[in-house]
């Protein structure tokens, strides 16, 4: 592997790869010197300023400037002249704030520059990073001494190895990330650099349905992405890094463009768990917090930046923005007119360089979009039915064009089971409950299918892609005409987004339960009776499936045996429970693990399995249930370690990360025969955080 880089020296890809130089930018900043010398230095809170972009730009450029919000500009003092201008002062409060000054040293050849501000100096408290994602996304990236800062990952807070000295270089790397993270820096392109070749960071432009609901224009009110780079496997795959909680943009309405600590936790670690379960994801690189910067929610609490990667955060609502169901304007926001122009460019690059469908030049390209996004998104949704995640806030604006878990707001893993469970307290109506998800699905990709059937009616009339221009003088009736043909594909992409998802669903359903080979009737006879009989005996969700890993067909040829097992699964519901009570799940136990084991001889007589075939099914079983699940409780402990004590905390964080991020392992000696208190410390801690946690607080996700 070649050699690790700092951040600002990691490459840039061709600017063919860059959305920035293929999409339109605000009108108001249609270049990146426009935006140097006409926002940054001139009128900096075009920016900030809650307002409509044009009706075809894709995106704004935006610095970062994670801030208090609204700005508490100071007046000038007693002994300065007074102010004739008051939106010239405004302005020149702003610039003097925003990081545009080149820092005299930078990394030597490299293409881009760090800017820094000259009266915006807060305090930066890295949390934590997340070695996965770097090891995935950016393994050519030099963190210097982050980890050795960070600490010994740790939840029963023993005393780690004191942490030796650093050399200058390792400092200066994990100084400059920690910098950039967190929005105090930005990279961006010298002046010099020509606009055919220049960087700037930017926040995207997008529409969306809202819990039902057309909002009209949204976009990424706290969310910039800062830097490109290819991946150093594979040049033409690139990773975008994007900081959530930076600072205000166009987009942010009336809300303060920030994030805090809890809710950056919250995603930092469920990112990272979800690939772990290899469930289709964006991922989390670091978490940096700003302990001066208070932010006010139902409390005051401080602000916090995650950084988190993917190799391109375009949702549905982008395209919705395009070709909205209607136009609309009110006080700091609304909804343009259709810009089929802007349509076309945005499905030309999404289609080229985010799905890479390899459609050929000239060639239909809009129901193959439609169709890649179903089957994506599909698989995805199978993942979270399989393991039980519930996203909270399934708006047409938080799915991802490349099938991709996004927005982790206030999710949820299933723990006693119940199918109509509702994890977004704001919910009312119960639209996002887990049963539904695959519905809510199907609802926004209708939503893109929507917005696209003009453009891909047209293309299905004249059988080719359609050109420039190629909607500039038609009437009215003859969009309405093509969309009306476009639509038609509606059966079609439901159809898809269906089978796919059941598809995969079994197929994970099938590994859960130790079954390789495909049965039909797995669903019927197996999976919805075992899901049903969980949400009546009010079962751990995770927990049932762990302990299904131990379980043996010949337990069914032994009373006493079939017992002690049926005890052990039934632990992981609600106590207090009579005799009658244990009798009847007792027989609903032994009626279904009579078909698992009948199954499991199906799976036998077909050598499927080695002649150790009981031993083989546990370890591979155990390789796909996992032992440490991210519940609530787990959370809210982390959460509340890390506000009261920061060194000891993302000690804590470090650890959990490690938990989530290896699911699988045998946290807290599993099986270890012998008492717990034999257990050292950081074992018993383990084995408890991987528990349900206080049983009276069960079903409350």
């Amino acid at each position: 592997m070649s050699a690790r880089l700092p951040l600002s020296a990691l490459p840039l890809p061709a600017p063919s790869q860059l959305l920035i130089h293929r999409l339109t930018p605000d009108t108001r900043a249609p270049s990146v010197s426009a935006f140097r010398s006409d926002v940054l230095s001139n009128s900096p809170s075009l920016q900030r300023r809650a307002r409509l972009l044009a009706a075809q730009s894709h995106f704004s450029f935006v610095n970062p400037f994670p801030f208090p919000f609204p700005y508490d500009i100071e007046p000038p003092g007693p002994d300065d002249s007074p102010v004739t201008d008051k939106n010239a002062y405004v302005e020149t409060w702003l610039a003097a704030r925003e990081a545009i000054h080149e820092r005299s040293s930078q990394c030597p050849n490299a293409v881009l520059r760090i800017h820094d501000p000259k009266l915006r100096e807060t305090p930066r408290v890295l949390l934590g990073v997340a070695e996965t994602a770097l090891r995935d996304c950016l393994p050519n990236l030099d963190v210097g001494d982050t980890f050795s800062v960070l600490g010994e990952p740790s939840l029963s807070g023993e005393s780690a190895n004191e942490n030796g000295s650093a050399s200058p270089e390792a400092v200066s790397a994990r100084e400059q990330l920690v910098d950039i993270l967190s929005g105090y820096s930005v990279l961006s392109t010298p002046e010099s650099s020509d606009d055919s070749i220049a960087f700037a960071p930017w926040s995207l432009r997008y529409s969306g349905h809202q819990f039902g609901t057309w909002a009209g224009q949204l976009g990424d009110g706290r969310a910039i992405s800062i830097l490109v780079t290819p991946h150093p496997s594979d040049p033409t795959q690139t990773i975008e890094l994007q900081l959530k909680g930076a600072g205000r943009t166009p987009f942010s309405r009336t809300a303060d463009g920030l994030a805090v600590v809890r809710s950056s936790i919250r995603e930092y670690l469920c990112s990272e768990a979800m690939h772990a379960l290899r469930i289709p994801t964006t991922r989390a690189l670091s978490l940096i917090s700003l302990p001066s910067l208070p932010v006010q929610r139902e409390r005051t609490e401080s602000a916090c930046v995650l950084t988190r990667l993917a190799p391109s955060f375009i949702r549905i609502g982008n395209f919705e923005a395009m070709n909205g169901p209607a136009n609309m304007f009110f006080f700091g926001g609304g909804q343009q007119e259709a810009d089929w122009e802007g349509l076309r460019v945005l499905g030309e690059w999404v289609v080229e360089n985010v799905l890479g469908l390899g459609v050929k030049v000239g060639e239909p390209w809009g129901r193959e979009l439609v169709l890649e996004v179903a089957r994506r998104n599909g698989r995805m949704v199978a993942g979270w039915q399989a393991y039980g995640f519930m996203h909270g806030v399934l708006n047409t604006d938080n799915v991802s064009i490349l099938g991709l878990t996004i927005d982790y707001g206030p999710y949820a893993f299933m723990d006693v089971f119940d199918s109509f469970h509702v994890c977004n307290h704001s919910d009312e109506t119960g639209r996002y409950a887990y049963k539904y998800q695959p519905n809510m699905i199907i609802y926004a990709l209708r939503a893109l299918l929507s917005s696209l059937s003009p453009l891909t009616g047209a293309e299905i009339e004249s059988g080719h892609a359609v050109k420039p221009g190629w909607a500039t003088t038609k009437s009215k009736e003859d969009l309405e005409a093509w969309r009306k043909i476009g639509m038609k594909l509606k059966d079609e992409m439901e159809r898809v987004a269906q089978e796919e998802t059941a598809v995969e669903y079994g197929r994970l359903m099938r590994l859960r339960l130790g079954l390789r080979f495909v049965d039909v009737r797995d669903e019927t006879t197996l999976f919805s009776p075992l899901l049903d009989m969980m949400e009546g005996q009010r079962l751990d969700f995770h927990g049932t499936f762990r302990t299904l890993c131990a379980f043996r067909p010949g337990m069914s040829r032994d009373e006493e045996a079939l017992d002690v097992f049926v005890r052990r699964l039934v632990e992981f519901s609600e106590p207090g429970e009579g005799a009658r009570e244990w009798e009847r799940k007792r027989m609903e136990w032994r009626k279904w693990l009579d078909v698992y084991a009948a199954r499991i001889g199906r799976e036998e007589e077909r050598a499927l399995w080695t002649s150790e075939v009981d031993e083989e099914r546990e370890r591979a079983m155990r390789g796909v249930n996992p032992r440490f699940v991210l519940r609530q409780w787990v959370l809210e402990e982390v959460i509340k370690k890390v506000e009261e004590d920061v060194h000891r905390g993302r000690r804590m964080l470090g650890k959990v990360m490690q938990m989530a991020t290896k699911p699988f392992e045998k946290w807290g000696a599993e099986g270890a025969v012998g008492a717990v208190e034999e257990l050292g410390e950081e074992e018993k801690e383990e084995r408890r955080f991987c528990g349900v946690g206080e049983r009276r607080m069960l079903g409350f996700q």
